[in-house]
């Protein structure tokens, strides 16, 4: 056999594999071409495709443009305007790499027509699978329009791997709301397939995030911090917004849209606690660091970057999102009723329920609050407000009523109501002159002593699952002793040795210090062993080597991850504190005091993440008064 001699490629080859890695498919073609657009300084973009970006992708612009003697070497690899001195390390433009037109005009049918500001005329430029023809003068507005049709024709295995048109296409609405999020004074209009999917005007931040994340603007929660050179701002939805995909999360770093394991890992372990297991969360970030702290000439696509400390990104970003999270509950992040399933309820409750009954519940001696019978198995406890309780004066009520002002908190401990004295005359005076602010209300009742009725400052109807918010307060409580790191050490009568990977023992025995504080003590034994001696007394029972694998997998991964934050531990003490705070709450079906009641929603409102149970549901709902007009048919 002869020996192959090493040759030159030719250019044309030389583009295919360029192509293989830039443009894999039709929306890295576009994301491309866009930023290009954006880097030129435009403020109005104009984008169409055809079978998903198969067919025809067009892209215009109101940007700068180019002149005729620079059209040439925009489609000739590694030629840019983007790095004036060549330095790598402090890019401040979303494209440089010099490849993505000539990598496109490689495989596919490229037309340019641009103009200058100061330019008479517009010029043209065309690259049909490689072949350059161009420029001539042309008719053309200030700015760049380019047109892609045709894609991967000039390499058909390429494009037999593409998927339908609808899967493209998804694609490529992905790229343009990420382009959209990251230029809210840019004006966009995206047509997909003679769909007009969004026509944005310049907006500001907020509204833009709203509109592309397709969420209310008051269901967003703010956050801007700083931590030396790194700052972190941006728009997170609360527990109640979730997605069963990830397609809700975007992020910008110094402005550019990447999808980055270290930041979407960072969201995961803030959100943990909150959400339901499989859910994600819906949110905008936007980190800033110096240039020099971030290398983004990683991948040609330029998605994927590094962090020169990931460790302290990560701890940074879970910091922030936590901090925007711990809000007590009605102070975003709450759920609006279903409206759907309420108006077929209440339709059906009107046709087998002719009227209303009334009845009185009698114990012992003394008559309970009049309990109101809706009809249909429902029933709502009726409790005198404290306007009435003046009214009535001492007819029949004893001091501690007379003088009730809602302010006990609920000891999670003994999961009882903690009542304090009654206040002194002055003090309820000084709390009717400056009420306190209690975003879920005023409790009025039960119903199915399951759910506390109650109404807003607002005038907004709350319904709130007191079995789910009495779990989330004492889960919370049992997450602070993790966090501390009081957790008991449950001693193995009989010490297990478990064999790992040199790598994955290494990783493990590093962390032996941090480990011990939550009662998982190792030691090293031997080349490749891990000696446990003891396991976190609430993971007794479970399955010990699955557990230290799993870690350790983990940490070898992502070295700077602090082990508690690890999916495989965290996640398991998780569930292991919502089964305690499950059992160790009150229950559905028990009838509560009106002080109870009182008690458990301010405890909501002081503590944070209360707007979900610890299993990611939601302990209240809210009724506004556009919800209300509907059921009763009022809106036009």
């Amino acid at each position: 056999m002869a020996r192959p001699v090493i040759r030159r490629l030719s250019s044309h080859v030389v583009d295919l594999i360029a192509a293989g890695e830039v443009v894999e498919r039709p929306a890295a073609a576009l994301k491309e071409l866009v930023e290009n657009a954006l880097d030129a300084g435009a403020t109005r973009l104009e984008v169409t495709l055809r079978e998903g970006g198969c067919e025809l992708i067009e892209v215009s612009d109101n940007g700068r443009g180019m002149e005729a003697e620079e059209l040439p070497l925009a489609v000739e690899r590694h030629c840019t305007s983007k790095l004036p001195d060549d330095d790598l390390t402090a890019i401040r433009t979303l494209g440089f790499r010099g490849e993505a037109l000539p990598s496109i005009g490689a495989s596919a049918r490229l037309f340019l027509t641009s103009r200058t500001e100061t330019a008479d005329t517009a010029w043209e430029l065309s690259v049909q699978g490689g072949a350059v023809e161009g420029p001539v003068p042309s008719a053309g507005a200030v700015g760049t329009r380019v047109v892609v049709r045709d894609l991967f024709f000039a390499t058909p295995a390429r494009r037999k791997f593409l998927k339908t048109a609808r899967v493209e296409g998804s694609h490529a609405e992905a790229v343009m709301r990420r382009v959209a999020l990251s230029a809210p004074d840019c004006a966009i209009r995206f047509v997909l397939d003679g769909r007009e999917v969004f026509n944005l005007p310049p907006q500001d931040i907020r509204t833009r995030v709203a509109t592309v994340l397709g969420v209310p603007e008051d269901g967003l929660l703010a956050l801007d911090e700083q931590r030396g050179a790194m700052r972190l701002s941006g728009y997170v939805c609360g527990p109640g917004e979730t997605r069963r995909t990830g397609s809700g999360q975007f992020m910008l770093v110094n402005n550019r849209p990447v999808v980055d394991p270290i930041l979407r890992t960072a969201v995961r372990v803030a959100y943990r606690p909150v959400i339901e297991k499989g859910r994600f969360p819906v949110l905008l970030l936007h980190l800033q660091l110096p240039l020099d702290r971030v290398d983004v000439n990683v991948h040609p696509a330029k998605t994927e970057l590094r962090f020169a400390d990931e460790a302290d990104v990560r701890g940074f970003v879970i910091g922030v999102v936590g901090r925007a999270l711990a809000r007590g509950a009605g102070e975003g992040g709450g759920i609006q009723a279903d409206l759907g399933i309420i108006g077929r309820r209440a339709s059906s409750i009107s046709r087998r329920v002719p009227g209303t009954a009334y009845s009185y519940e009698h114990t012992g001696g003394g008559r309970t609050p009049p309990s109101v019978d809706l009809g249909f198995g429902a029933s709502v406890r009726r409790f005198p407000s404290p306007a009435a309780v003046e009214r009535k004066g001492a007819s029949g009520l004893d001091e501690r009523q007379r003088n009730y002002t809602p302010s006990p908190g609920w000891d999670v401990e003994t999961g009882e109501c903690r009542e304090e004295k009654p206040p002194a005359p002055s003090a309820v005076q000084e709390r009717q002159a400056e009420p306190p602010l209690q975003p879920l209300g005023v409790p009025i009742g039960q119903i199915h002593a399951t759910y506390i009725l109650s109404v807003a400052p607002d005038g907004d109807l709350i319904l709130t699952d007191q079995h789910a918010a009495h779990e989330r307060l004492t889960h919370e409580r049992l997450r602070a002793r993790f966090a501390e790191g009081a957790v008991r050490a449950q001693a193995l009568l009989l010490p297990e040795v478990v064999d790992l990977p040199h790598e994955a023992a290494e990783a493990l025995a590093a962390r032996a210090e941090e480990l011990a504080g939550f009662g998982l003590e190792i030691e090293a034994f031997g080349s490749g062993s891990i000696l446990v001696r003891s396991i976190p007394a609430p993971l007794s029972g479970g399955d010990v080597e699955g557990l230290l694998r799993d870690v350790a997998d983990e940490l070898v991964q992502m070295p700077d991850l602090p082990a508690r934050q690890t999916d495989s531990l965290d996640g398991r003490f998780e569930a292991i504190m919502a089964r305690m705070a499950c059992h160790g709450s009150i229950r559905a079906g028990r009838v509560l005091k009106q002080e109870e009641m009182d008690a458990l929603l301010r405890g909501m409102e002081q503590h944070p993440r209360a707007n979900t149970c610890p299993h990611g549901r939601p302990t209240w709902l809210k009724l506004d008064k556009d919800g209300l007009e509907k059921l009763f048919g009022r809106v036009r």
